[in-house]
Parts: C-alpha cells; sequence; structure tokens
C-alpha cells in the first residue's frame, strides 16, 4: 500500500498513573503498563521467528505462524472503522465482514512480507509509557547493527479486559491509522468497498508472490 513514507520502513520499525488504574484502582500503574506491552511482547517475538525463518519458510507458513498473533494483538475492526471513517456506517454488514477479512489478512501478509531475513535487528520495549486520553502508548525500538534505531509506538486500548493496538506511530508522530485512511479514502470514494476489497486483494497477491490470493 503505498504510504506517505517506506511502506517497508514502518513494518521493520513496525516492530511499540495510567488510565486503567481509573478502572481498576487495585492494579498499579507499573502492573497496568506491564499488561499493556504483553500483546507487543507476543508480536514481538513471532516476528522474530519469521525472520529468522526467513525466505527458506514458505510465505504461507509464515503467514499462518504470524495470523493469530496479529489477531490477537491488534483491535483490526476497530482500525477500520477508524480508517474507512463515514463509509462504514453506509455498508450493509456483509461488506463490512468481507471488507474486514480482507483488511486483517493484508496486514498479516504486509507484516510477513517486511520481516522476510534476519539482518541482525533487534525489537525491544522501551521502560518508558505515556498515556493518551484513555489509551496507554507503548514505546518500541528497531535497533539495526549498522543504522540508528527506528521508534515505534503502539497505541493500546483495553476492551473487555483485553489490551490491543488502535494505531501505530511511527517515530512516536505518524499514525498509521492516519496514513491507510489517506490512502483509502480515493479508492472508497471512486469505487465503493468492492474497489477497495479487490485493491486489497491484489496487494495481498503481490506480497505473498502469488502464493496468496
Amino acid at each position: 500500500m503505498p504510504n506517505s513514507f517506506p511502506r517497508r520502513a514502518l513494518f521493520r520499525a513496525s516492530l511499540a498513573g495510567l488510565a486503567v488504574a481509573l478502572l481498576r484502582a487495585a492494579v498499579s500503574p507499573a502492573a497496568a503498563a506491564s499488561e499493556a506491552a504483553a500483546p507487543i511482547a507476543a508480536l514481538n517475538g513471532a516476528l522474530t521467528d519469521i525472520m529468522k525463518s526467513g525466505k527458506a519458510t514458505p510465505f504461507p507458513a509464515r503467514y499462518q505462524t504470524l495470523a493469530p498473533v496479529v489477531a490477537q494483538s491488534f483491535d483490526l475492526a476497530s482500525i477500520l472503522r477508524l480508517v474507512v471513517g463515514p463509509h462504514w456506517t453506509d455498508m450493509p454488514p456483509e461488506m463490512q465482514n468481507a471488507l474486514l477479512a480482507e483488511f486483517r489478512r493484508f496486514t498479516v501478509a504486509s507484516y510477513v512480507a517486511n520481516f522476510d531475513d534476519d539482518n541482525g535487528e533487534r525489537l525491544e520495549i522501551l521502560p518508558t509509557t505515556h498515556t493518551v486520553g484513555g489509551d496507554t502508548v507503548i514505546e518500541t525500538r528497531i535497533v539495526f547493527p549498522k543504522a540508528d534505531p527506528v521508534r515505534i509506538d503502539y497505541v493500546m486500548r483495553q476492551k473487555d479486559g483485553q489490551w490491543q493496538v488502535v494505531d501505530v506511530l511511527l517515530d512516536g508522530t505518524i499514525s498509521r491509522v492516519a496514513v491507510q485512511r489517506s490512502d483509502f479514502r480515493h479508492i472508497l470514494e471512486t469505487g465503493g468497498p468492492p474497489a477497495l476489497i479487490a485493491t486489497l486483494r491484489k496487494k495481498i497477491s503481490a506480497l505473498s508472490g502469488g502464493t496468496l490470493t
């Protein structure tokens, strides 16, 4: 998906008292931050695994390894509603479900394609956290052997006792949701949801070298 910054840099970087204390006073800020960071630790672990397995492992196998972790770590339904904006409520439920399915596949395929080899990078969760409204922001960075680290923040939201990603911030400022909203707007305005679904399917096929259609 074309972005205002390099797609590979986003995903490689693409690996990040609290507000939750207001909801569960018995939980300390440190404990709440640890809970919010747990999905990111799981994501970083899975991304490290597929990097190490590399292209010697078929793309669909790496996809299957990562898909359940992405589903657990990200609230993709909420992200897609934010990305699509007012168009979302105009869609019938079956169209919403079809678009969400392709958006989920596209998200996983993008990560797999961009974490396809191991060049000595380390994915680290930083000890600092902060809040934005009712959300907790987990800061992480990608440490490269011969380049400056790249920071990425994960905006975490708790729903039904589960912390999940609702946005990703490159260098702590560039919102992935905002970038995707800009990318999708023209497609939705000119061709509607069917055009966006078709576009996502084409991108999934390209990212996977034709192994996912």
